[in-house]
């Protein structure tokens, strides 16, 4: 359901993703890894149609993402990384705002926001003034704007950033679960998440692939049966060579 076809980002001199290809299936939810830096942002970006790629190209239920991206946005739930939120808006408000954005209006507006509210556990804060609320439904919050069009596709970009370990489980389960009827890629360089929310993951360093695989394969190419020494091994390139 996502196809990356040698998707290059170029920025003056700096190359942030260098030809990079992979796929997402449905009912895959896929660990997008690396260290700050390594692309994982700028190629979710491409992906989404936010920016334009350099070269190659991404699509999206097989609509290409250059050749017609309004048909390809329209299948994509996205996360963006620090996603806006209207703080004068109460949560029921700023996901109505966001359904008739996408053009779901009348009934189907109010069943589609309150499917979201309910999905992403809000119902106890759905009243509530968005400034009044704490990190963990802000995020639950722009989540929720991520689904209310039951898009195939979900790209969620670091969604458990700054969450406590108890708010980070509830997502990470919720994504698992979404993870069983569409396509899901998120970034994360939180190492945990990939056994906890994954069914593959892949590292990227300095924009390219170094490594894909299930979770228990890429334990096995640790050699320690630690992805943390995996992880090490394959981004602290740089570092090392700074040293």
């Amino acid at each position: 359901m996502i196809e990356v076809e040698s998707l290059t980002k170029q920025f003056g001199s700096k190359r942030a993703v260098d030809n990079l290809s992979f796929t997402v299936k449905k009912g895959e939810v896929l660990g997008f890894l690396g260290p700050n830096g390594a692309g994982k942002s700028t190629t979710m970006r491409m992906i989404t149609g936010f920016i334009p790629p350099t070269s190659g190209d991404a699509k999206v239920c097989g609509i290409s993402i250059i050749d017609d991206p309004t048909a390809a946005k329209t299948r994509i739930g996205y996360l963006p990384e620090s996603a806006p939120l209207y703080n004068d808006m109460t949560v029921t408000g700023f996901l109505r705002f966001c359904a008739e954005v996408r053009g779901i209006r009348g009934s189907a507006r109010n069943e589609a926001v309150e499917k979201a509210i309910e999905t992403c556990f809000l119902t106890g804060v759905a009243k509530q003034s968005i400034d009044t609320l704490s990190k963990g439904y802000r995020h639950r919050t722009c989540l929720a704007q991520s689904l209310l069009h039951d898009p195939d596709v979900l790209i969620l970009d670091e969604p458990t950033d700054g969450l406590d370990p108890n708010q980070k489980h509830e997502v990470r389960q919720l994504i698992k679960r979404l993870g069983e009827k569409k396509a899901i890629l998120f970034s994360t360089h939180i190492l945990e998440e990939v056994e906890a929310a994954c069914t593959r993951a892949v590292i990227v360093d300095r924009g390219r692939i170094v490594a894909d695989g299930t979770p228990a394969q890429l334990l096995e190419q640790s050699g320690t049966g630690s992805l943390t020494d995996l992880f090490r091994r394959l981004t602290t390139r740089d570092t090392e060579a700074a040293a």
